[in-house]
C-alpha cells in the first residue's frame, strides 16, 4: 500500500475559511485579525466575558527516541476525536521553530490524518510572531551594545554581559563570535554569540505573559548584564521594554488556525522544552479553555521535561490545573528503550519491550503520584505492532493502575483518537481530575528545589554542583531570586544528565554546571550536560529535500 506523505495529505485538504472556525469555537468575528483566508490573529478581547473556562488535557509522552512517539499527532486526534464524540474540542499546540524544519524533524504540524493546517504556513514563517521575538531580542542587544560605545553611564561590564544575540535557525558557526571588529565608530570589541529564537528569554517572556502590560513589566524584568559592583543591569535600566513591547505587540495575539477535521487550533508561541519550559503560550491556552469544553495542549518531549515543566511552571504562574493526562508510548520506541537498535525494531520481541516498559511506568508513577494527576497511556499504533506486544502493554499498565487506549490518528484521524477520549471524558464527568500537585515547594533553597527535583522526577540520587553553579546561585539568592521555580536545561533522551542513559536508569547523579537567571521568564534555568541554546544542522538536513515546484507547490516538507 502506497502511504501519503504528510504534506501530500495536507495539501490535498479543504480548509474551511477562518471565519467559519472562528464561529465553531464562538469567536465573534469582529476579534479576528486575518492573515489571509485560512489563518487569523485572535484579539485577547476575545478573552473577556464569563465563560467558564472548560476542561485542559495534558499530552506527554515517554522519553523520545530516533523512533519517534507521536505526541502532537496524538494531541490533535484525540481533540477531533472529543468533537465525533459531540464534545466543543479546541488544541492548544506550539508554533514549528525553522531550526528543526530544515534541520532533522521536519515539518511539525502533526501527521498523516492528525494534523494542523494550512501545513506549510504554520511549518514556514507563519504569523511571524517568532521573527517579531528575534527582532525584540536583537532590539535590546542593540540598545545594550550603543550604551556602551555611548559611554556606558550604566558601568556595565563587558565581561559580564550575558544577552546574546538570535535567529531563528540551526546555525553552529553562530554560537561564539567576536564582534564590534573595525574602526572606533564600529563598537566595542567583545566575544559574543547567538542563540536559537526559541531559546531567547524573550520567547519564554511571551509565553508566559498574561495581558500586554504583564509582558511589558516582564520584559524590563530581563537581566542583560551585570555592572562593575556585580548588580543586574536590565532592559528597564536600558529603557528598551516599550520598543519591544511595541514590537511584541501583534505578536501576542494567539493564532487560530483548523486541523483537518476542522477543529479549532489556537497555535502559539514554541520554546523548546530542553532549554527553556516548553509550552505554547498561556494566553493561547487560556483562550482554547474559553471557548471549548475540552481544550487538549502538550508539553514538549517526555514528561520529565515537558509535563514537569508545564506543572511547575507554566501552571504556577498562569493558575492552570490539567484535568488529565495523556501520555504518549510506542511497542517500537519502548523497544528501544529495552535495548534494541533502531533498524532491528520489526517483529515481535516481548523481551525487548518488557525491558523497555519501566521507561513508561516511571512517567506515568510520575503523573499520578509526583503530581496527582489521573492518566491514559495512549499506544500510538504502527502497523506492525502485535496483538501480544499490545496485550502485554495493557497487562503492565494495568498493574500500575492505570488504563491504556490506542491511538491510530495518524491512519484514521479522529476516527482513532476515540478511544482515548472516552477515557478521557470518563476521567472529567466523573471529577477524577484530582488536585495539583508540584514536585517542590518554591520557598525551598535553590539547591534544595534541584535536589528535589532530579530526585522524585528524574529518580537520580542526588545532584552534583560545580563551584561556578554554587556561585551563581548564592548570587541570584543574594539578589532576591531564590524564590523562583527551576527550568531545568537538560537532554530530552534520558531521564538523566546523559543522552545514552535510556530506559529508567538507576543509580546516577545530575551535575548541574551553571545556573542562569531569567528574571522577566520568573524562573532559574539550571544547565547540565552538553545542552546548547544553538544548535547545528546534521549531515544531510530535511533543508535539501525541500523544494517549490514552478507553479508555487513546496514539496518535500515532511
Amino acid at each position: 500500500m502506497a502511504y501519503k506523505s504528510d504534506i501530500e495529505i495536507a495539501q490535498a485538504a479543504e480548509l474551511k475559511p477562518i471565519d467559519e472556525i472562528a464561529k465553531t469555537a464562538g469567536i465573534p468575528l469582529e476579534h479576528l485579525e486575518h492573515y489571509g483566508r485560512y489563518k487569523a490573529k485572535v484579539s485577547l478581547k476575545a478573552l473577556t466575558g464569563d465563560n467558564k473556562p472548560g476542561k485542559l488535557i495534558l499530552t506527554t509522552a515517554i522519553t523520545p527516541t530516533p523512533a519517534g512517539e507521536g505526541k502532537t499527532t496524538t494531541t490533535i486526534g484525540v481533540a477531533d476525536g472529543l468533537r465525533r464524540l459531540g464534545k466543543n474540542s479546541a488544541v492548544a499546540l506550539r508554533e514549528p521553530s525553522l531550526g528543526p524544519v530544515f534541520g532533522i524533524k521536519g515539518g511539525a504540524a502533526g501527521g498523516g490524518y492528525a494534523q494542523c493546517i494550512p501545513m506549510e504556513d504554520l511549518n514556514l514563517h507563519f504569523t511571524g510572531d517568532f521573527h517579531a521575538i528575534g527582532a525584540a531580542n536583537n532590539l535590546l542587544a542593540a540598545m545594550l551594545d550603543n550604551h556602551i560605545h555611548q559611554g556606558n553611564e550604566l558601568r556595565i561590564d563587558t565581561r559580564s554581559i550575558i544577552w546574546r544575540r538570535c535567529v531563528d535557525m540551526n546555525d553552529r558557526q553562530l554560537r561564539n563570535v567576536v564582534d564590534g571588529l573595525g574602526k572606533r565608530g564600529d563598537g566595542v570589541p567583545r566575544e559574543d554569540g547567538f542563540d536559537i529564537t526559541v531559546a531567547s528569554e524573550i520567547m519564554a517572556v511571551f509565553c508566559l505573559a498574561t495581558s500586554m502590560d504583564n509582558l511589558k513589566e516582564r520584559l524590563g524584568r530581563i537581566i542583560v548584564a551585570y555592572n562593575d559592583e556585580g548588580k543586574p543591569v536590565t532592559a528597564h535600566d536600558l529603557k528598551a521594554e516599550g520598543a519591544m513591547t511595541a514590537l511584541l505587540k501583534d505578536a501576542l495575539k494567539p493564532n487560530l488556525i483548523q486541523t483537518l477535521e476542522g477543529t479549532p487550533a489556537f497555535v502559539h508561541g514554541g520554546p523548546f522544552a530542553n532549554i527553556a519550559h516548553g509550552c505554547n503560550s498561556a494566553l493561547a491556552t487560556k483562550m482554547a479553555m474559553h471557548h471549548a469544553e475540552y481544550t487538549v495542549t502538550e508539553g514538549g518531549f517526555g514528561a520529565d521535561l515537558g509535563a514537569e515543566k508545564f506543572i511547575d511552571i507554566k501552571c504556577r504562574k498562569a493558575g492552570l490545573s490539567p484535568d488529565a493526562v495523556v501520555v504518549v508510548a510506542t511497542v517500537r520506541a519502548l523497544k528501544m528503550h529495552g535495548g534494541k537498535d533502531k533498524k532491528d525494531l520489526v517483529g515481535e520481541d516481548l523481551a525487548a519491550l518488557e525491558k523497555g516498559m519501566p521507561n513508561l511506568l516511571r512517567h506515568v508513577d510520575n503523573m499520578l503520584n509526583v503530581f496527582g494527576k489521573k492518566v491514559v497511556v495512549a499506544i500510538n499504533r504502527f502497523p506492525d505492532d502485535t496483538e501480544a506486544e499490545l496485550e502485554l502493554i495493557r497487562k503492565l499498565c494495568a498493574e500500575a493502575g492505570v488504563d491504556v487506549a490506542l491511538s491510530e490518528v495518524w491512519a484514521k484521524g479522529g476516527e482513532g483518537g476515540m478511544d482515548v477520549a472516552r477515557k478521557l471524558i470518563e476521567i472529567c464527568e466523573n471529577n477524577e481530575t484530582g488536585e495539583q500537585q508540584f514536585a517542590y515547594d518554591l520557598d525551598l533553597p535553590l539547591a534544595e528545589k534541584i535536589e528535589t527535583l532530579v530526585k522524585r522526577v528524574y529518580r537520580a540520587d542526588g545532584v552534583q554542583f560545580t563551584p561556578l553553579a554554587k556561585k551563581a546561585m548564592k548570587r541570584a539568592e543574594d539578589l532576591g531570586f531564590g524564590n523562583l521555580p527551576i527550568c531545568m536545561a537538560k537532554t530530552q533522551y534520558s531521564f538523566s544528565d546523559d543522552p545514552k542513559l535510556l530506559g529508567a536508569p538507576e543509580g546516577f547523579e545530575i551535575t548541574v554546571r551553571n545556573i542562569r537567571v531569567s528574571a522577566g521568564a520568573g524562573f532559574i534555568v539550571a544547565l547540565t550536560g552538553e545542552i546548547m541554546t544553538m544548535p547545528g544542522l546534521p549531515k544531510v538536513p530535511s533543508a535539501e529535500k525541500i523544494d517549490v515546484t514552478e507553479d508555487g507547490v513546496i514539496v518535500g516538507l515532511f
